[in-house]
């Protein structure tokens, strides 16, 4: 019943704040039928993302995790004048998705879809010629890795910038201590590299909602 309740205001939050519309609905049909994993953002994250863009007035954006380019579509439509996302997709197949579902939503020219294991593009990023450093990074791939993709993500983002990372609650399991889940060690690996980073300031945040009981960690890189 409680989670039944979640769905519900999930539903009439979205439909209030963060209605779709035929790109995205879209973009989520070309990824089920791709049988890509159902674990993209909701809308209401989406919405949650594309404001943050907004707040920052971000021009640089870095997504690791592209999946089907859901998230990308929210936050690549807020980007400012002249704006780029650059988005990290380990998957072949998922990247093509993505690229598909970004032309539809006519941002193929401000979203680059790049491909491979994030750490092995990562390092290729910082040597980049480009506008500067990135305003905004969102985390959203696998979770054994959070804290090095947390790493990079401090050292890409300017002054100022922010780091969000999706997933972070895991059901709540998050707080067991001895879990054996990869995925989990690999949160409690990331949350003590923002605890024990200077160069940041952090919190995290449960969630609830159509995709149950999770959180965000956000950190703002020190100016």
């Amino acid at each position: 019943m409680v989670e039944r309740l979640w769905q519900e205001v999930d539903a009439y939050l979205a439909g209030a704040l963060a209605p779709d519309d035929e790109v995205l609905r879209s973009a989520l049909a070309a990824s089920h039928q791709a049988q890509l994993p159902a674990i993209e953002v909701t809308a209401l994250q989406g919405r949650f993302l594309q404001v943050l863009v907004l707040a920052l007035g971000a021009r640089r954006v870095l997504e690791i995790g592209t999946l089907g380019g859901y998230s990308a579509i929210w936050m690549g439509r807020a980007l400012a004048p002249g704006g780029k996302l650059v988005t990290l997709e380990a998957d072949p197949s998922h990247a093509q998705v993505a690229r598909s579902n970004l032309a539809r939503a006519g941002l193929a020219d401000k979203v680059e879809v790049v491909v491979g294991p994030a750490l092995g593009t990562l390092p290729k990023l910082a040597g980049r010629d480009g506008p500067g450093p990135f305003d905004l990074c969102f985390i959203d791939a696998d979770k054994e890795n959070n804290a090095a993709y947390f790493r990079w993500a401090v050292q890409l983002c300017r002054p100022g910038g922010v780091v969000v990372v999706d997933n972070v609650v895991r059901g709540g399991r998050v707080a067991e201590a001895g879990s054996t889940d990869p995925a989990v060690a690999g949160t409690r690996h990331l949350f003590e590299e923002m605890a024990g980073n200077g160069l940041v300031v952090a919190t995290a945040l449960q969630t609830v909602g159509a995709k149950g009981h999770d959180g965000f960690a956000i950190a703002v890189v020190a100016p």
